[in-house]
């Protein structure tokens, strides 16, 4: 059985913006990782680097430009691998609702529940970053 951890977040932003904070690398190191290369087409590959330990290769599986990005996570840990990372813009009032699925977790271990919460963390800076411009340096992140 595979489980999924779920959250949204209101941002309010467009979807042009949000859509660049979760696929232009520079972007993505503002609100999570530390350097991370890659480009939001069909089959190519993200780098996601945090640490030496921590570094971690995904593929886009899913793209529909400033709709939707599917990543599954190809070269992680045991508990990351294949597991699928799924973002959602859906317009709403002034800004948009990001639906966010981290899918395909084998258990509900202690490392889930931590990334779950880890995730809620990080989607609120992603949030912070795109309203307010405010960078949480890497270091203080989850």
């Amino acid at each position: 059985m595979n489980h999924t951890i779920h959250h949204d977040v209101f941002i309010r932003a467009s979807k042009e913006n949000i859509f660049q904070a979760l696929s232009d690398p520079k972007m993505l190191s503002d609100w999570w990782t530390l350097k991370c290369s890659g480009s939001p087409r069909i089959g190519a590959e993200y780098n996601y680097y945090f640490s030496d330990e921590y570094n971690w290769y995904g593929m886009v599986k899913g793209v529909k430009l400033n709709e939707c990005l599917v990543i599954q996570m190809t070269r992680t840990d045991e508990d990351w691998d294949n597991t699928v990372l799924r973002f959602e813009l859906e317009p709403k009032g002034s800004g948009v609702n990001l639906r966010f699925s981290h899918s395909g977790w084998k258990t509900i271990n202690h490392h889930y529940c931590k990334t779950s919460y880890s995730w809620a963390l990080l989607l609120n800076a992603l949030k912070k970053y795109l309203e307010d411009g405010i960078v949480i340096p890497f270091t203080e992140r989850a």
